[in-house]
């Protein structure tokens, strides 16, 4: 699986929105100020973000955009898939190493691992910072942290 750009800024740009849209809709040139990028990438990302219905947006005074889903449900794998760019596990191999079959398992249980954390981890948890070794704690059981 390769997460380039979009897919990274996508994450960031909903993210944003989370955080700044309880009182209505965020506009993307509040997003654009806030993150650091241009206003035209990211209505690209929120076209496609649209599309997929993982945000909504309303026109006029006071528009711009807001989550279709609570924080609690969007996983962030439906946001990298709404852009579009998560490709096999075949891109993941490194230019000019070889590995055929030897190495195709080791892809795939990758590429397997990072789809099931991604969409294991919701928005909700990136706000509250209960991702990396926090979102391994909440989930362990108590016996399993002591192996």
């Amino acid at each position: 699986m390769n997460l380039g750009s979009k897919g990274r800024y996508a994450i960031i740009a909903v993210i944003d929105i989370a955080q700044n849209g309880r009182n209505g809709a965020v506009p993307l040139s509040d997003v654009s100020l806030r993150q650091d990028v241009s206003v035209s990438y990211l209505e690209q990302l929120f076209a496609l973000l649209r599309r997929a219905g993982v945000v909504t947006s309303a026109r006029g005074p006071g528009g711009g955009y807001r989550l279709a889903q609570s924080p609690e449900e969007l996983t962030i794998w439906r946001i990298v898939q709404a852009v579009g760019l998560v490709a096999g596990a075949e891109a993941t191999e490194t230019p000019g190493v070889r590995g055929g079959p030897v190495v195709e398992g080791l892809w795939k249980d990758l590429e397997r691992h990072m789809t099931d954390y991604l969409n294991s981890v919701t928005v909700a948890d990136v706000l509250a910072g209960r991702t990396g070794a926090r979102w391994r704690e909440d989930r362990l059981s108590p016996d399993a942290s002591m192996v």
